[in-house]
This record gives structure tokens, C-alpha cells and sequence, in this order.
């Protein structure tokens, strides 16, 4: 991938991540389990057109890029966080008392820590 390319699948990632870790699900597909007996599951197969296949994929990506993460250090866990919020909400206006001050500074962290997280996700094999 091109570094333009990445560097717009790493934004997306994590808007998509700060959305999916809020709790926030999209309604794909239908559920997979009736209200009245919750035991019982319902089988995926008629249900694919819907998106509850690329609902699972979408949730399974989202777990490995959480653990990812969630192994990168301090400060730049925090970093990374911020500006996930910020592209979620699609301003950047979220800001932390535990980043720099310095708008240099604190862009010079989060470039470290995208760094840090890419490492971690071509390790895990979630990007290349």
C-alpha cells in the first residue's frame, strides 16, 4: 500500500474503532437470537444479504485492532484515542490534559504513536 493509502485506512480504522468500543453497533442484518429464548441461535445463511456475515467479519477486525491497542504504551494510547474521537465525530476539537501542550509536540506523539500502532497491526496481520 501506498503511504496515502495507509495513512487513510489507519484514520478509517480508527474512527470505525472509537465508534465500535463506545458500544455504538450498526444495525446489519437481523438478530441472530429471539428475545424469548436466547439460548436458541439462529442460522446466518439466510440472513447474508442483510450483512450479519460482514457484521461478524467488521466485529472480528475491530477485536484484533483493540488488542493492537491496546499494547501500545502511554502517552501514546492517549494519543491514539484523541484523535480516533476526532475523526469519529469528524472535528478536531478533542483534546487531552495528558498530551503536549504544544501542538508540535503533540502531533510529533501521535505520529509516534501511529507508527507504534502500525507495527503492532502488521504484526498481528490486521494491515500489511
Amino acid at each position: 500500500m501506498l503511504n496515502d493509502e495507509l495513512d487513510t485506512t489507519l484514520n478509517r480504522l480508527l474512527s470505525q474503532w472509537h465508534d465500535w468500543s463506545r458500544s455504538y453497533r450498526y444495525g446489519k442484518g437481523y438478530p441472530s437470537a429471539d428475545v424469548t429464548c436466547r439460548q436458541a441461535r439462529a442460522s446466518r445463511q439466510y440472513d447474508d444479504t442483510n450483512g450479519a456475515l460482514d457484521a461478524k467479519v467488521d466485529s472480528t477486525i475491530m477485536e484484533a485492532f483493540d488488542a493492537a491497542v491496546n499494547r501500545v504504551p502511554q502517552p501514546h494510547m492517549t494519543a491514539l484515542m484523541f484523535q480516533a474521537r476526532n475523526f469519529s465525530t469528524g472535528a478536531n476539537v478533542w483534546l487531552s490534559p495528558r498530551l503536549p501542550v504544544d501542538p508540535l509536540e503533540r502531533s510529533i506523539l501521535t505520529m509516534e504513536a501511529r507508527n507504534i500502532l502500525m507495527r503492532e497491526l502488521a504484526r498481528d496481520g490486521v494491515l500489511n
